[in-house]
């Protein structure tokens, strides 16, 4: 008789079901489904991504060797290829990215107080995008070269945390900076970027709506100085400048003082050159901030390391967009998790323990205790010698 709960299921236990449905009837994705619903394929999906499935075929496999616990796992309908294929082709991918939102804002909240190694109270957000490559003859509408296929991920992560808080997929031959078209901008929090988001019309728009960028400046761009403060040059700061743009373009697309910090990085022998429209924080701040930003190629690293995201189960872009929906949706239920369980282990270490523990019935807190394992040598008084000498 099966006694318990597996740990799949307990997990899953953390997902906010009420929003779920609403995001289900809203783009109607259960509409004349008789078996296979939209939870049921979240799950498949996500039993995938927590146990690194490569295929359709990989998945029906493990599900059907497991076929006595698919309904203690919550998974009511058929686990066929075919039937999940179809899912992931012709049910609105839009499901699971307004999903992946609610998750997001809860695990915002949980980790609102997170330490990211910059002491400031305001939200900071690094923005960036990765490539993920694809084969055109497969992904003909993914056209980004004459030969080449691939589609961007342009992400918003929050530093507090690591958490993706606006993601957007887009063809491979868009570029970054129009991304700031699309992002709406939140009044006191900092957005750090490189510098090819640097474009003065849109940093304008951005300070316009009482947001704070810092970025990269670009080599030769024209500026006149109008003040400088003094810096400690023992600390790799060399100037903190007030400037106005002079460029025939940028004095009329941003039409407001600037502040240019130039620090100098002995440990790589570099300098950089940081604009911004924040007059308050020291410049030292400035230049952590922008360090600081490194965090987002660590979650694109980290992500295709650990997630599936670059072997796709479908070729449609539905089944593709489905599938890093899910994928995003999973690592930041993983992050819930780990915060209300109050796990010390990494998220990396959180998924490798469920990957070989998924489908067993024990408390899932017992599968992340660590067991000191002692061999105790215990002598019994009324043992008898093994040979008489």
């Amino acid at each position: 008789m099966n006694t318990g709960r597996t740990i799949f299921s307990q997990v899953m236990d953390f997902l906010p079901m009420s929003p779920f449905r609403k995001c289900v009837a809203r783009y109607r994705g259960d509409h004349k489904v008789r078996r296979f619903s939209c939870l049921d394929q979240f799950l498949c999906m996500a039993f995938a991504q927590l146990t690194y499935r490569r295929s359709l075929r990989d998945i029906e496999s493990c599900l059907r060797a497991r076929r006595s616990k698919l309904y203690h796992m919550g998974i009511r309908g058929g686990a066929s290829r075919s039937t999940l294929a179809d899912a992931n082709d012709h049910r609105d991918w839009r499901i699971y990215a307004d999903f992946a939102q609610v998750l997001i804002a809860t695990a915002r909240g949980l980790y609102a107080d997170e330490d990211f190694g910059v002491e400031l109270h305001s939200t900071v957000y690094a923005l960036d995008s990765t490539t993920i490559d694809l084969c055109l003859a497969i992904f003909p509408w993914a056209r980004y070269q004459r030969t080449k296929g691939a589609i961007k991920l342009h992400t918003l992560l929050n530093l507090r945390g690591s958490i993706p808080e606006f993601i957007h997929i887009s063809d491979g031959k868009l570029h970054d900076v129009n991304v700031l078209d699309i992002l709406i901008a939140e009044p006191g929090a900092f957005y750090v970027m490189d510098r090819g988001y640097v474009d003065f019309r849109r940093l304008f728009a951005m300070h316009q709506a009482s947001a704070f960028f810092v970025t990269r400046a670009k080599r030769r761009f024209q500026f006149t100085r109008r003040y400088s403060r003094a810096v400690d040059k023992t600390t790799g700061l060399r100037c903190d400048q007030t400037i106005i743009l002079t460029g025939a373009d940028t004095a009329t697309t941003y039409q407001a003082p600037m502040r240019r910090i130039v620090y100098f990085d002995a440990e790589i022998d570099k300098r950089f050159v940081f604009l911004t429209n924040n007059f308050v924080l020291g410049a030292g701040t400035i230049a952590l901030l922008y360090k600081a930003r490194w965090r987002v190629e660590l979650f694109f690293k980290w992500i295709k390391q650990h997630l599936r995201i670059l072997a796709f189960y479908g070729t449609s872009e539905n089944a593709v967009k489905t599938q890093i929906w899910i994928a995003v949706a999973v690592y930041v239920l993983i992050a819930i998790v780990k915060k209300r369980l109050h796990l010390d282990q990494s998220l990396y270490t959180i998924l490798q323990v469920l990957s070989v523990t998924i489908f067993e019935k024990t408390p899932i807190l017992q599968a992340f205790c660590d067991w000191d394992y002692k061999d105790e040598n215990t002598t019994f008084c009324n043992q008898l010698p093994l040979f008489d000498l």
